[in-house]
């Protein structure tokens, strides 16, 4: 194993079998947040298999070899922590929070149910139920439904534009046959970071992994790299539906998660949609009573990004807010942000960036995108210099690229009155 300090209290160790460890200690702290990410998520998955990454994700939960689902379940609990789990584009993530004496106990309940999971029949036929209940409620909401219908429009051939959840007819089909040939093929050390932060020790956290055999485990085959992304469609698309709002999301494609221009997208988005004093709030809620939910958000993966805004409103003014919006993206792509402008989008990211790193868990987070993305490492202080070092031009040739109205993918979800709008 190759150990190296990268920061003070802030270690990585890349072992042999290709499993890479990082930890950052947290002074004056009595928690410890520990994950294990797997690189294998939705963005692998063949459309006849969408969702197998996340139900796999559920299924581990179910029980192991030593372990039944309730034990699992009360092991953490019980000692007041926590154990969670989460289904992305690029990669499957376990983690757990507990007190830092509890530690040994969290990677022992992590470790068995990555790496040992039952993915017996009789659960599979239970929990399938529970992921068609978790799309339910994804199609009873909305403003959440309306994001996975953009990305089915921007990439409509692309497992990027799939649904992380899979839909009723690839989840009723799927297997246990089918979960465990993505566990074989995706659960070995070369696939896998573990992170954690917190009162924690490097040293005592090797030797916990090694104790449960992370370092001899076989390496596995090579992580599958995620498909080429063709550009985005550039398309307007009603979806109808009987509701009081209609839910709009106006987005492009842009740049994976490690290209240098997403702080200068990031300043744009913040300018935009960032806050109750950015320009879309305080003309669409508050000088046009349009929205109540007005928003930009930036989702950047392994190899493409989206950004964009989402709002919501009454649909006899659909048309009206999005030409709002539409005409604040012309503004921007035309002018660019002004020195004045850009120096306090920077103040505002720098604080939002200062303030999310507050915890344990966001730390344990930030090391783990660090190996997942394969990143250099930067200290926050030099993360909020680079935010300090994108200059008005390098904002411009962003917006003008990624803020053209004609670029943009409209998805409306609403009543039929909104497909005026086409």
């Amino acid at each position: 194993m190759q150990t190296v300090k990268l920061d003070e209290g802030l270690y990585h160790t890349a072992a042999e079998n290709g499993i890479i460890v990082l930890s950052e200690v947290l002074p004056g702290v009595r928690s410890v947040a520990v994950g294990i990410w797997v690189r294998r998520a939705s963005a692998h998955e063949e459309r006849s298999k969408m969702g197998v990454s996340h139900l796999l994700e559920h299924m581990v939960f179910k029980g192991t070899e030593r372990r039944s689902g309730r034990d699992i379940a009360l092991e953490l609990e019980a000692r007041g922590g926590a154990l969670d789990a989460y289904t992305s584009r690029d990669h499957t993530s376990f983690q757990a929070r507990v007190l830092d004496e509890d530690l040994p106990r969290a990677l022992d309940v992590l470790t068995d149910l990555v790496r040992n999971p039952a993915l017996r029949e009789t659960d599979l036929v239970t929990e399938r139920k529970v992921v068609l209940e978790e799309i339910s409620q994804v199609e009873d909401t909305p403003d959440d439904l309306v994001f996975d219908l953009h990305a089915a429009a921007l990439w409509p051939d692309h497992p990027y534009g799939f649904s992380i959840l899979g839909t009723r007819e690839t989840v009723g089909r799927l297997s246990t046959e089918d979960l465990r040939a993505l566990h074989q093929a995706a659960y070995h050390p070369r696939h896998v970071v573990i992170a954690a932060a917190g009162s924690l020790s490097h040293d005592v956290l090797l030797k916990l992994l090694g104790k449960l055999g992370w370092f001899t485990f076989d390496a596995g085959p090579e992580p599958q790299p995620v498909a080429p992304v063709p550009p985005g469609a550039r398309v307007v698309k009603h979806v109808p539906r009987d509701s009081a709002q209609s839910h709009i999301v106006i987005g492009t494609d842009t740049f994976p998660y490690t290209d240098p221009r997403r702080y200068a997208l990031l300043l744009l988005t913040t300018v935009l949609g960032g806050g109750m004093s950015s320009r879309l709030f305080q003309r669409l809620r508050e000088e046009l009573g349009l929205a109540y939910a007005v928003n930009t958000f930036q989702s950047l993966y392994q190899r493409s990004g989206v950004a964009g805004v989402y709002l919501g409103t009454h649909p006899s003014t659909a048309a009206q807010a999005i030409e709002e919006v539409r005409r604040e993206f012309e503004r921007i792509a035309r002018e660019g942000l002004s020195p004045e402008a850009l120096r306090e989008a920077a103040q505002q990211v720098k604080g939002q960036v200062t303030l999310s790193l507050e915890t344990p868990v966001a730390r344990m987070y930030r090391l783990a995108t660090i190996a997942v993305y394969g990143e250099p490492y930067r200290t926050i202080d030099q993360m909020l210099a680079e935010i300090d070092r994108v200059t008005v031009d390098q904002v411009a040739e962003v917006a003008a690229e990624f803020f053209a109205p004609e670029r943009q993918t409209v998805v409306w979800l609403g009543p039929d009155g909104s497909s005026s709008l086409v």
